[in-house]
């Protein structure tokens, strides 16, 4: 049994939460991130506007969910998460909307900068913030049961906006994913979100001189927020110019596919094994390991020049280092400061992640012009990743 004060949800209330929240950010992720990389392409082709163009629109749309995202953190620890991911998912359709029927580049624009404010009330920090609340003691084990479970929003939308893509082309393809995202996400998030947002559960950290200012103002916070946001930077930097990287190094670019694609089972399998590496460590000693696991398995695909086995389990070890570091954000700020403020500190902490996201894609281009190839970036970006392992150090407060 799942121990819960009187008015908070009780277990199968809990499980509730959870099973909503993995269908709402499979549905959220795939309309509003993994089906654009499909669509884009075709975008360019049938509007004239060129792919760099029609990138930045929806980049803008990542930087606005990051800025918007500090803000609703605070209403999220105010009011929980049922009117804030509803809105959030309000917004959502007529953003994509906007999206689908926009005749001129300043309307698409403007249709993926709604769809970041969208996306700050629906896509990993509100769901992070409600289940460790409500789960308190065990969300962990929510946590990576929903982060297990989102990760295969690009399995499942990726697939289904090609075959819509190809039977009605874009425009109808993103009207039919705004229908699916208003149909699952705004009754599972009014209805299956219900019940009382119980007080965060007492930690050693909850004294008064810990307010919320000034935990963002303290020297641990900051190094967290700056060694989380390097991870992040190296993570999808390595996410996005994996391809080219395997390219050069001799794999077909269908060979090149399927270790992007093996990379998302390591990204499951480590995962998997978070709560027990949460058992078995410290604060400190964990979020060292895991940064430092992100800049070891980057190395390695710079060094490892094949055969294409070899790097392929590279692929999957960077994969494994990944899906480990998505949990460690998740729960970076309730481990040192408790849950009281997590939706607030949980949105300044999510903000590099996401810049990190939307900057990934030309940083990793605009280096491999410069530096003469993906092996040197993949140096260069094993590099941050040990810089950030090295600022950990400094992130837990005494």
């Amino acid at each position: 049994m799942i121990a819960t004060e009187p008015g908070a949800l009780g277990a199968s209330g809990l499980r509730r939460v959870l099973v909503v929240l993995c269908v709402t950010q499979i549905t959220s992720w795939g309309v509003l991130y993994y089906a654009f990389p499909v669509l884009a392409p075709s975008i360019a082709a049938d509007t004239g506007w060129s792919v760099p163009a029609v990138t930045a629109a929806f980049s803008a749309g990542l930087v606005v969910s990051a800025l918007v995202g500090i803000p609703v953190g605070r209403w999220l620890d105010r009011i929980g998460p049922r009117p804030v991911m509803t809105a959030g998912s309000v917004l959502a359709v007529p953003a994509v909307l906007t999206i689908a029927l926009a005749q001129s580049f300043p309307m698409f624009v403007a249709g993926w900068l709604l769809a970041g404010v969208a996306m700050s009330g629906v896509l990993y920090p509100p769901a992070f913030a409600a289940l460790t609340r409500w789960w308190g003691p065990r969300r962990v084990t929510a946590l990576t049961a929903l982060t297990l479970l989102a990760g295969l929003s690009s399995t499942i939308f990726a697939p289904l906006t090609a075959t819509l893509l190809e039977h009605v082309g874009w425009r109808q393809t993103y009207l039919v994913l705004a229908t699916v995202l208003a149909a699952v996400t705004i009754p599972a998030h009014l209805i299956g979100l219900r019940g009382r947002w119980p007080a965060p559960e007492p930690h050693p950290a909850d004294r008064a001189d810990h307010s919320p200012a000034a935990i963002a103002r303290s020297r641990p916070f900051v190094l967290l927020v700056v060694a989380i946001g390097l991870t992040s930077f190296t993570a999808f930097a390595v996410v996005v110019n994996q391809v080219p990287l395997l390219i050069e190094r001799g794999l077909s670019t269908s060979a090149a596919a399927w270790a992007l694609g093996l990379g998302g089972v390591g990204q499951v399998l480590g995962r998997l094994g978070y709560t027990r590496l949460a058992t078995a460590t410290s604060v400190r000693t964990r979020t060292v390991l895991i940064i430092s696991g992100t800049a070891a398995t980057t190395a390695l695909l710079a060094a490892v020049p094949g055969p294409a086995a070899m790097l392929i389990a590279a692929a999957m070890l960077a994969g494994a280092a990944r899906g480990v570091a998505t949990l460690l954000q998740a729960t970076a700020v309730t481990d040192r400061w408790g849950a009281a403020h997590y939706g607030r500190l949980g949105g300044i902490l999510s903000a590099p992640v996401v810049l990190a996201t939307a900057l990934a894609p030309w940083a990793g281009a605009a280096l491999a012009a410069l530096l003469g190839g993906y092996p040197a970036v993949f140096v260069l970006l094993a590099g941050v990743a040990a810089l950030a392992a090295v600022l950990a150090i400094g992130s837990v407060p005494r």
